[in-house]
């Protein structure tokens, strides 16, 4: 049940696991978890809400699902393009990609349902290089660059959802 006297806000959690070194956000989204999932599912439009990307694109056909092929320009280090293949996929709940040649380059979303709102949680993990030195290169440089397009990128997917859910598609004519 939700507190009616409390202001719905966007809240992010910008908890990071060390332990692996993925990168996890989540917040609040009000709205269903079938029009947050839909925005989920249009690779292509990732880049006008997901900031640290340059451009995304399927390589395939038919409806997305396990084994589809993606291809992204990033800011996360390693090659121009990156090839990524869908390796989970639960309708409206959960949408996992592995790096085509590297498993340890991984992009996950999952969606949990809490009655008129939903919860995105996002985790991205990818490898840095150069042992210790590399590693500590990697936090100070691109990876606090990333956390911070992350959570912002997650601010505007919010903005984009809660606008659909109230006023029909608003990225149409995109």
């Amino acid at each position: 049940m939700i507190d009616e006297r409390r202001p719905m806000v966007a809240t992010v959690d910008t908890t990071t696991s060390s332990s692996s070194g993925a990168l996890a956000r989540s917040l609040d989204i009000t709205t269903s978890a079938e029009i947050a999932f839909s925005h989920l599912c249009e690779i292509e439009k990732w880049p006008v809400w997901l900031s640290f990307l340059k451009s995304a694109r399927r390589l395939d056909g038919g409806p997305l699902g396990i084994g589809s092929e993606i291809a992204l320009r990033s800011a996360i280090p390693g090659d121009d393009e990156q090839l990524f293949e869908v390796d989970r996929f639960i309708q409206n709940h959960m949408l996992s990609l592995v790096g085509a040649y590297s498993i340890r380059r991984r992009i996950e979303f999952r969606l949990e349902r809490k009655s008129t709102i939903v919860r995105l949680a996002v985790r991205i993990d990818y490898p840095s290089y150069g042992g210790a030195l590399g590693a500590l290169v990697d936090r100070m440089t691109t990876r606090r660059r990333l956390e911070a397009a992350l959570g912002d990128s997650l601010v505007h997917l919010k903005g984009l959802a809660e606008f659909a859910g109230a006023n029909g598609a608003p990225l149409e004519d995109f």
